[in-house]
């Protein structure tokens, strides 16, 4: 009992302290305990600005399995974001955003009513700069073994390179001087020009690109090359062009691509893997003009030398011709004598020839009309005998004959009548006897 009372007054008399209370000693012991500042790495996962401040979600991944080890937040006040955000950009060419590792100097900050923050008075852009730098050697050393590295420098520029496939944000400044530069050259060049738009800044810009790049991998018989710009600034996020996946499909693109992706000094990965790499996106357009130009020259004094060349050769064809000309009567004289003593022989062997077969037909014919003489004579004699048999059968049959021998020849219309059936009553005959003829009237 004495126990049991005892505890419960303890109870009854211990002090309490209210939510405020306590948040306010937890802030009063950071400030005695950690009044220092400490600079920390750690990965953004998230990044924004309110008003003017900048508000940052901090983690430590696991190096193995990548999950989240240690997660705090993080603030830069407005006074302090104004200084240290834009030297970040302008040493780093590119802002604050998720997935960045950075090197921050902070301080711990407890608000009773917000609760714990890390304070940021300070950030180290060659941090990011260094931890940039090893994830693209990386990246070209992971290329590099899988032996597309070089592929695209192994590509050979069309020599009309006028049919271009571009890759650039549609409303973009650069995509406009790109168009601009190519449709006004000095040597009015002809470029045919279709955009595949695509995001060029932000986490997009990878998935955004490789899209792009497989539309026009479905129509690569219709262009010679492509060409993938965006202009490059203070503010330049260059981030999504430093990919492994965005590297490996231009590495193993069959078309050659040139990229204008910032300026000068900036260099990514998509630059180092691509065939051309230049500054500009108007640097871009007069790669191609220069580039065509050079082809247009080639072909220009190509075209200079051939028509050299034939003036060289018609004007020693002309000079042949010319001693040919010369040479032509005396080998014409030559020739002709050449012929006429041909044509001599020629006409005397003719002659020789035509004799030698008169001669021999000549023969010929004596031979023959020598056999055909005995035939001759018989077949004559054989034919006289034969048409004097005939005579003497046409006499035999002569009328005038039978008329002598007292027979007469009734005839009708002058024909001879055979048979009395023949004539009509009324016919008028006539009647032929030796010593004339009569006519008859039928009547039956």
């Amino acid at each position: 009992m004495n126990d049991l009372f005892w505890h419960s007054e303890e109870k009854t008399h211990r002090s309490t302290l209210t939510l405020y209370e306590l948040n306010q000693l937890v802030r009063e012991t950071l400030q005695i305990e950690m009044p220092d500042e400490y600079w920390v790495e750690a990965e953004l996962s998230e990044v924004r600005e309110v008003r003017g401040h900048c508000y940052m979600e901090l983690i430590q991944k696991d190096l193995f399995n990548h999950t989240p080890i240690a997660r705090a937040s993080a603030k830069c006040w407005k006074n302090t974001w104004m200084k240290i955000g834009p030297k970040f950009e302008h040493v780093t060419r590119q802002p604050l955003h998720v997935g960045l590792q950075v090197l921050l100097k902070v301080r711990a900050d407890f608000h009773e009513a917000y609760g714990f923050s890390w304070i940021i008075s300070d950030i180290d852009p060659t941090f990011t700069l260094g931890d940039m730098a090893k994830k693209r050697q990386e990246i070209i050393r992971q290329l590099k073994e899988e032996g597309v590295y070089d592929l695209q420098k192994e590509l050979q520029l069309p020599l009309f390179t006028q049919r271009i496939a571009v890759i650039s944000s549609e409303n973009a400044a650069g995509y406009g001087d790109f168009c601009n530069q190519l449709a006004n050259n000095d040597d009015n060049l002809k470029f045919y020009i279709r955009l595949f738009p695509a995001i060029m800044q932000g986490e997009q810009v990878e998935q955004s690109i490789i899209s792009a790049l497989n539309q026009i991998n479905e129509r690569l018989d219709d262009f010679d090359v492509v060409v993938i710009i965006r202009g490059g600034g203070a503010t330049a996020d260059l981030s999504g062009f430093d990919t492994l996946s965005l590297a490996e499909n231009v590495a193993n693109f069959p078309l050659p691509i040139i990229t204008g992706i910032g300026h000068e000094r900036d260099e990514s990965v998509l630059d180092m893997i691509s065939h051309t790499r230049v500054k500009t996106p108007t640097a871009a357009a007069s790669f191609l003009i220069e580039h065509l130009s050079h082809v247009y020259e080639r072909v220009e004094n190509c075209r200079s030398e051939i028509s050299h060349l034939v003036s060289r050769r018609m004007e020693v064809e002309k000079m042949r011709l010319e001693k040919l000309a010369e040479k032509i009567p005396v080998l014409f004289s030559l020739v002709k004598s050449r012929q006429e003593m041909f044509l001599e022989k020629c006409n005397s062997r003719i002659i020789y020839a035509v004799r030698e077969i008169l001669t021999t037909q000549t023969y010929r014919l004596e031979q023959l009309n020598m056999k055909f003489a005995p035939l001759k004579d018989h077949v004559f004699t054989r034919e006289r005998h034969r048409l004097e048999l005939l005579s003497h059968r046409i006499e035999a049959l002569d009328p005038a004959l039978l008329l002598k021998r007292g027979y007469s020849i009734t005839l009708h219309n002058g024909k001879s009548v055979r048979n009395p059936d023949e004539l009509c009553n009324g016919d008028e005959i006539e009647t032929r006897v030796e010593k004339g003829k009569v006519k008859s009237v039928v009547i039956k």
